[in-house]
């Protein structure tokens, strides 16, 4: 993105891959969930004040609007999350960049492995030695290691004296500790639920796992959650209260995959019986379904992970330019700052957001 918006400049991008753009391959299942309808700073971590002046100065019309210039229409699919913005294909966007960047020196397959500034920057690769001006540090965090990711980020910028806010896997999956083990049996089974998390509140699929469980409501809780208990809600918009005069059995009553009924009260110790049967501790006990506890053991991992939190800390950066406040002509944009979003395009949004911006002054 940022390549795309610098003209008439010597400039090269270096790529651990063989291909540019690997993340935006897998992003969205294939087509690529590039912004939100609803973007604003409440669907972020990080410095809420930046966030806002990012958002503001490239909006997500801003970059729809790039994007039709250049041929592509993402159309709104609710599905997954409210408001998310897919291209037809992520081929088409990564044809895009790569159209938009024939002017670019592309090292590909290429890693960096020492970087030294002397009144300019020569950084040592798999392939050559580069020097250069200024440089721009895009890339990304510590998830997904199979598409290249790396510390790289996170090692020029301690060895250039900025501070890392502390990481974290995000959007992604939990374990489980031993009275969630239940979970495991489960695995293949998803359901809608909502996930209470401090202040937020997420609403989505749940999908149990032979480790755990995941989907779109864990995923964005876990952006929140760093050690202690989540609440679930495995009936949303239902009153559990209405169904106690049923004379059906609980698993053949309750809107819930009749799989999962049977292993929660399994977990229970409680008797599949006609709901009206019911006495008022066993009915306590069901009213869990409304409001369960559950401390994760962990998570999925980096390897899991569709992003890092944490990172960079944002304060050492200008918020015009992006460029370290610790070593002139050293920028630093993307995923290896202390900046993340949610599920449904936020992500995309923000690091292209930024991409402009560094773009904008590097222009200058």
């Amino acid at each position: 993105m940022l390549a795309s918006h610098i003209k008439n400049k010597n400039i090269c991008l270096i790529d651990s891959n063989d291909k540019i753009a690997a993340k935006i391959r897998i992003s969205g299942g294939g087509k690529c969930n590039i912004t939100n309808e609803y973007i604003s700073s409440n669907h972020y971590t990080g410095e809420k004040n930046l966030i806002k002046f990012i958002l503001k100065n490239y909006t997500n019309k801003d970059l729809l609007k790039f994007l039709n210039k250049n041929n592509l229409h993402p159309f709104i699919n609710a599905k997954i999350v409210k408001g998310t913005y897919f291209c037809k294909s992520s081929k088409d966007v990564i044809l895009m960049f790569e159209r938009l960047t024939k002017h670019i020196k592309k090292y590909l397959n290429t890693k960096v492995l020492d970087i030294h500034y002397n009144e300019f920057f020569t950084l040592q690769t798999t392939s050559t030695t580069i020097k250069s001006k200024k440089l721009v540090i895009a890339s990304g965090g510590l998830s997904f290691k199979n598409l290249g990711a790396s510390s790289l980020a996170f090692d020029t910028a301690i060895k250039f004296k900025h501070h890392i806010n502390k990481t974290a896997p995000a959007l992604v999956g939990f374990t489980v500790q031993k009275d969630q083990f239940w979970f495991k049996n489960l695995s293949g089974v998803s359901t809608k639920v909502q996930i209470k998390i401090k202040n937020k509140i997420f609403k989505g699929g749940f999908l149990f796992t032979h480790k755990g469980c995941t989907g779109p409501s864990v995923l964005n809780t876990s952006l929140y959650w760093a050690k202690g208990a989540i609440i679930i809600d495995f009936l949303p918009d239902v009153k559990i209260e209405k169904y106690f005069k049923s004379n059906k059995k609980i698993s053949s009553i309750l809107p819930l995959p009749k799989r999962f009924i049977q292993e929660f009260l399994l977990s229970k110790k409680l008797e599949d019986k006609v709901m009206s049967r019911l006495n008022t501790n066993e009915r306590k006990i069901l009213k869990e379904l409304k409001s369960y506890s559950f401390c994760p053991a962990g998570t999925f991992g980096y390897t899991k992970a569709e992003v890092t939190n944490g990172g960079v800390n944002t304060k050492e950066i200008n918020h015009n330019s992006f460029e370290s406040l610790k070593q002139k002509d050293l920028y630093f944009i993307g995923e290896c700052l202390d900046i993340t979003g949610q599920l449904g395009g936020y992500n995309f949004q923000i690091v292209f957001s930024e991409a402009f911006l560094c773009a904008k002054s590097l222009m200058y």
